[in-house]
């Protein structure tokens, strides 16, 4: 960065903090969504239900994608978002232990 830019410094570190203190909110944001869905596959499991819920990660998406638009948000982007968290959240079911049919 050149003298000329050092008026910018100060604007540049006041986003970077917001920037950073986001980054921390969404981690833990990300943290308690994964305890809620850590609970839903022990209730999959526990009651013999698919690891995968097709429709209601369909209703998910269309319903991102109309928070992402209004947060002008492309949703796209947070399509890509959600699948990825989803499959996430599907392998961590598929490995809860079932126990055995009735």
């Amino acid at each position: 960065m050149s003298t000329t830019d050092a008026p910018i410094l100060p604007e540049l570190r006041s986003l970077r903090d917001s920037i950073d203190n986001i980054d921390a909110a969404i981690i833990y944001m990300l943290a308690e969504r994964f305890r809620c869905t850590q609970r839903v596959g022990a209730l999959k499991a526990e009651h013999h239900l698919p690891p995968a819920d097709p429709a209601r990660e369909a209703r998910q998406v269309a319903r991102l994608r109309q928070l992402a638009d209004a947060a002008n948000l492309d949703p796209e982007f947070a399509e890509k978002f959600l699948a990825f968290v989803v499959r996430e959240v599907i392998r961590h079911h598929e490995a809860v232990p079932r126990p055995a049919a009735p």
